[in-house]
């Protein structure tokens, strides 16, 4: 059975800087596309980055202060945010799918965590 756990998320005052992980279990890391996404209050799931293989993605809306890693070695992806500011005040959920263009464009994930929520005060 697939899992994947968030966690990482908090408070933080804007400009500071917060780092999720996202431990897999039941399937190889490595051999998946992974993806991060961000949903706020009232609004619809946002996706904020993505790496598959060695290729990473991002929206301009996180590109230069979002950055996706992962170490297969302890099958975990992170989600590095930095000079975070309200509008990234959301709870973030991670997602594994097959490796592939559609998942570097936020599409196509099957599986996905519970979510961990990110809190930027001002």
């Amino acid at each position: 059975q697939v899992q994947l756990v968030e966690s990482g998320g908090g408070l933080v005052q804007a400009g500071g800087s917060l780092r999720l992980s996202c431990a897999a279990s039941g399937l190889t890391l490595s051999t998946y596309a992974m993806g991060w996404f961000r949903q706020a209050p009232g609004k619809e799931r946002e996706f904020v980055a993505a790496i598959s293989w060695s290729s990473t993605y991002y929206p301009d809306s996180v590109k230069g202060r979002f950055t996706i890693s992962r170490d297969n070695a302890k099958n975990t992806v992170y989600l590095q945010m930095n000079s975070l500011n309200s509008e990234d005040t959301a709870v973030y959920y991670c997602a594994a799918g097959p490796p592939g263009y559609r998942r570097l464009l936020g599409t196509g994930y099957d599986y996905w965590g519970q979510g961990t929520q990110v809190t930027v005060s001002s």
